[in-house]
């Protein structure tokens, strides 16, 4: 009988250490430090199954089942965070879905561009498809994190109740006109393309590096999705993990925002701290997906992750104001308007050729070191 892997364990260790912890109230670096290695574990396992659960389903289903998955873990950190802040956590849901565009448009994008331009001489990708991801991301960064700092019925970055709904719902509205046209209307858009030609590869679903997934019994090629049995257990996991984060992340906060507070860093840096977490995994996932030639995988994870932090999150968040104290502050200042209309740009011309060459991914990341200094010293 073979042993459970790390994948399953993770979670079931972490969901048993959370129930004491949460009524304990633990302290000491070492508790605290223990816990934190299982919130880690806990995120790892979790996009794992939810990958494993992506490739049952096939792309571009497969990246969307990320991107939900990551938004989840982002939403409930935010929202715990916010409820047990000590100080003014206005702006954190703010930092946070600012910091997870920055991250996913120029980390994840740039990274993948990279490592496949790299490895394959071009990175290959279906621009049609990309470039309407692209176009929503744009679409929902400037509506709910740009216009805020512009209007007039509410002093300072701040929405007013109605322009908060209509946000939210415009926001919804535009993410599931998206989510239509990826699985449904234009399928074929968001499928991987080969190195030599712009056709979809319909039989590569780009997760295919799973340690039960590795059967290739047909012998096309590329690894079997797991079997509904896997993909079930797979499901459960990765609600127990989601769990798991969430609750870890309400214990860890205080921790969080003390060891900020001690560097001497702004408030802000615990909104990247916060989308580093849960975007890493992510990341993992991109860049495994970008070095077997597979980066229409990386480019839907990225921009549909980006299009999820704000898309779902900001109406999640409007509906947790309702119950949260205090002002919600989602207007971004001007440094940090400069650099997103510099990422939108840039994202613009890396996207339209269809194809990158190491320089656009060097570009991307230059832009994500800009915005991680800036944020430390702004």
């Amino acid at each position: 009988m073979s042993r459970p892997s790390w994948t399953t364990v993770a979670p079931l260790l972490a969901i048993a250490a959370l129930v004491p912890a949460w009524f304990a109230h633990p302290e000491g670096p070492v508790v605290l430090g223990g816990l934190a290695i299982l919130l880690i574990a806990a995120v790892l396992a979790a996009v794992h199954h939810a990958e494993v659960v992506a490739h049952r389903v096939g792309e571009p289903y497969g990246s969307l089942v990320l991107a939900v998955a990551v938004t989840i873990i982002e939403v409930g950190l935010i929202v715990t965070l916010m409820v047990t802040a000590d100080k003014d956590a206005s702006g954190l849901a703010r930092d946070t879905v600012f910091a997870a565009v920055m991250i996913t448009v120029n980390g994840i994008v740039g990274i993948s561009l990279l490592v496949g331009a790299l490895k394959h001489h071009l990175a290959v990708f279906n621009p049609e498809g990309t470039g309407a991801a692209l176009g929503t991301v744009i679409t929902l960064a400037v509506l709910c994190l740009v216009v805020p700092s512009v209007t007039t019925s509410e002093p300072g970055p701040e929405f007013t109740g109605a322009q908060l709904a209509f946000a939210a719902t415009a926001s919804l509205a535009l993410y599931g006109m998206f989510v239509f046209t990826q699985t449904i209307r234009h399928r074929d858009f968001f499928l991987p393309v080969s190195g030599d030609q712009h056709s979809p590869l319909v039989a590569s679903s780009g997760y295919d590096s799973f340690e039960h997934a590795q059967v290739d019994l047909d012998e096309d090629g590329h690894a079997d999705p797991p079997t509904d049995r896997a993909a079930y257990a797979s499901l459960g996991l990765l609600v127990v993990s989601l769990v798991a984060v969430v609750g870890l992340a309400k214990i860890e906060s205080p921790a969080i925002e003390s060891g900020v507070a001690a560097l001497g860093f702004p408030a802000a840096v615990v909104g990247v701290v916060i989308a580093l977490l849960v975007l890493a995994p992510e990341t993992i996932a991109a860049v495994r997906a970008a070095s077997r030639n597979r980066v229409q995988v990386s480019l839907n994870l990225a921009l549909g992750s980006a299009m999820a932090s704000i898309g779902l999150t900001i109406p999640a968040i409007a509906i947790a104001s309702i119950w949260l104290d205090g002002p919600l502050e989602l207007g971004l200042n001007q440094l940090q308007t400069v650099l997103l209309l510099l990422t939108a740009a840039v994202a613009i011309l890396t996207v339209v050729p269809g194809r990158a060459k190491p320089l656009q991914g060097g570009v991307h990341l230059v832009l994500l070191a800009a915005f991680l200094f800036l944020t430390i010293a702004p």
